[in-house]
């Protein structure tokens, strides 16, 4: 499936480049991978070591920095290394050439229209000069095209770096994209980007941060700043989770009074979705219902669910009352409207009158809203699956794909939920658990959230630890979806990919700051992972200094 935000209608461009001879050796990512000598970068000896155990080159693909290497491509230079990049490329081609770095007043053009907003980023952060489409052809261009590719996975990409120009080329503007970015750190801090030819592509089409902003108000600027970083590392997904019990945290022109004082105002989240689109990530907003609605219920207390001594139940509206679901519906199709993108997560999880020994008893009006409904034997978790189906032909009449939290699929239900929800897993310990093969061996599509890996849980309660890179490196994939325990290759393909979580339960326990360094390092294995699912080339501390001569 593709996650592609802007929408260009496709159509085939020749891009005129030419591919050299100079083909020697192929690198994947699942063997050692040399970085590409920029002479000086402090690499040192862990980087000849990956070189050596991958047998492609003991020389450099880089004339030095001082100047421009000349665009002659000839056996006077050593074979190229593969480039080192977060992600790493999945494949590269080595060649005997001077490699490419950019230099002030060189080119970048274009060949399709649609790679306008790419060219100009990228001219931007190298600095060099967008001129546009134009057909003649310079010492020292970067050169963009769609080319069409029918069938190609269509965020796919290749770069070529031959006779001192290089060529980016890819069946939609996402591939071309990620490919600049590829470019980008290949060049990071005065570098060359090695001859040869690069071919990559993402192993699943969901990568994704999801950032608890109801809890905790995060800043827009903040915001911005983590979509140019997931833009550079590729992923393309951003998930919004901006309703809960402690805040409501963007405004409402239909339900002005749930909002929180300290929000985000619609022009912010306007920029905030512009930017993602310009980087292809779709924001996936997120209003979690009918638990965690605590801000709303705070302005509409008359709405609480109640049990049957009249206690008022954290966070729940009463399922029974028709306000309930029409103030809901009132706020999804509100935000439809400002979030464009093809995702949307209706949350599903943790209502709290399902966690009781008897639901019915406890809830006598939620029961018998059900049997009115359902029939004589229509049970609480009927009426709570079918408020969940409810409110997905709500956000299904925008047209977009929806996900629901797995404990939002009620195991105890006899009504089921709509089939085309996809299951976002995070946990094993919901009511009714089930493992994740239950829900992909029902045919569901499931985008994996495993709290044992990917959950940075503010203050660390209930058990929760801040994850660490290393343990994400090393010990996740997306196969692992529950715990540490792999479900069957065979449902891979319906394992669309990941998502690392911000939770701010305790949201006072980091500062912003302090939360985008925590996360730096998880985000980084988190996306290496769905990038490539072989074993990485590199070890965790190779990684970890890449990361950090990467910036």
């Amino acid at each position: 499936m593709s996650q592609h935000r802007r929408r260009r209608p496709a159509r085939n461009v020749k891009t005129g480049i030419v591919v050299g001879a100079a083909v020697a050796v192929t690198v994947g990512a699942g063997v050692g991978l040399g970085l590409w000598a920029s002479g000086g970068d402090g690499g040192g000896s862990a980087q000849e070591q990956a070189s050596s155990s991958s047998g492609t080159s003991d020389g450099t693909a880089s004339a030095g920095r001082g100047t421009s290497p000349t665009p002659s491509p000839t056996r006077s230079y050593p074979l190229s290394q593969a480039p080192r990049t977060i992600p790493a490329v999945r494949s590269h081609t080595a060649a005997h050439g001077p490699g490419w770095r950019p230099a002030r007043g060189e080119r970048v053009v274009i060949a399709d229209a649609r790679l306008a907003d790419e060219g100009r980023l990228i001219a931007s952060e190298l600095g060099l000069t967008y001129v546009g489409a134009k057909k003649d052809v310079k010492a020292g261009d970067l050169r963009l095209a769609v080319n069409g590719g029918a069938g190609a996975n269509p965020e796919s990409y290749t770069m070529t770096v031959r006779g001192g120009t290089v060529s980016i080329s890819g069946p939609t503007d996402a591939g071309v994209f990620y490919g600049t970015r590829t470019l980008k750190q290949e060049v990071h801090g005065g570098g060359t980007a090695p001859e040869g030819i690069v071919k990559d592509q993402p192993a699943k089409p969901v990568r994704g941060f999801m950032l608890d902003i109801a809890r905790k108000n995060f800043t827009a600027g903040w915001i911005e700043d983590r979509v140019r970083e997931l833009g550079d590392l590729k992923f393309n997904e951003l998930g919004l989770h901006f309703s809960d019990d402690q805040g409501f945290r963007i405004a409402s022109d239909t339900h002005p009074e749930v909002v929180s004082q300290q929000h985000l105002t619609k022009a912010e989240v306007r920029r905030i979705v512009a930017l993602a689109q310009s980087r292809h990530i779709t924001v996936v907003p997120e209003i979690d219902s009918p638990g965690h609605l605590g801000a709303v219920i705070a302005a509409h207390p008359d709405l609480q669910l109640r049990n049957v001594n009249g206690v008022a139940t954290r966070g729940a509206v009463d399922i029974s009352k028709p306000a309930a679901a029409k103030i809901v519906d009132d706020l999804l199709n509100e935000y439809a409207g400002l979030f464009p993108g093809g995702q949307w997560n209706l949350g599903g999880d943790e209502y709290q009158a399902l966690v009781v020994a008897n639901p019915q008893a406890s809830y006598p009006q939620l029961a018998a809203a059900a049997r009115q409904k359902y029939g004589s034997g229509g049970t609480v978790s009927d009426l709570t699956t079918g408020w969940l189906n409810d409110r997905a032909a709500t956000v299904r009449a925008h047209g977009r794909t929806m996900r629901a939290w797995n404990d939002g699929f009620l195991a105890a239900s006899s009504v089921q939920p709509a089939k085309d929800l996809r299951v976002g897993y995070w946990t094993g310990k919901e009511y009714g658990a089930r493992q994740p093969v239950a829900y992909l061996a029902a045919g569901r599509k499931l985008v994996n959230y495993n709290d044992e890996f990917l959950y940075y849980v503010l203050g660390q309660p209930n058990n929760f630890v801040y994850p660490t890179g290393q343990r994400i490196y090393e010990q996740w994939t997306p196969l692992v979806v529950r715990g540490t325990v792999s479900v069957p290759a065979r449902y891979d393909a319906q394992i669309l990919g990941g998502s690392f979580a911000v939770w701010c339960d305790l949201s006072g326990s980091q500062t912003e700051g302090q939360v985008a360094a925590g996360i730096r390092m998880p985000l980084r294995a988190t996306v290496q992972k769905l990038w490539d699912p072989r074993r990485p080339a590199l070890s965790w501390a190779q990684f970890k200094a890449l990361a950090g001569r990467l910036g």
